[in-house]
C-alpha cells in the first residue's frame, strides 16, 4: 500500500449524558472524554448528534466517525479516521 492510501485510526473512550441544555465535548482525563448530547436517547438521535459532535471537535468528516463498542450504553469506543 502506498503511504498516501495509509489511514491512521485514533480510538477514544466518551462517556455520553443525553438531554442536556447544551452539547459540548471535554476531555475528563487523558483519552477520557465526556459528551453532554441535547438530543435524547432514541431511536439513535443521541448517537448521531454524538458523531456529529466528535466530527466538529476533531476536524474531519462524519464519516470518519463510528461507534466502535457501545452503541446502546452512556460509555462507548468511537473510532476517528485520520487520513
Amino acid at each position: 500500500m502506498p503511504p498516501a492510501a495509509m489511514t491512521d485510526t485514533t480510538i477514544i473512550q466518551i462517556k455520553v449524558k443525553p438531554g442536556a441544555r447544551v452539547s459540548s465535548l471535554t476531555e475528563s482525563e487523558p483519552g477520557c472524554w465526556l459528551a453532554q448530547i441535547k438530543s435524547p436517547p432514541v431511536d439513535g438521535k443521541a448517537n448521531e448528534e454524538l458523531i456529529a459532535l466528535v466530527a466538529k471537535h476533531f476536524g474531519c468528516r462524519k464519516a470518519a466517525v463510528s461507534i466502535k463498542t457501545g452503541s446502546t450504553g452512556r460509555m462507548k469506543l468511537i473510532r476517528i479516521e485520520n487520513k
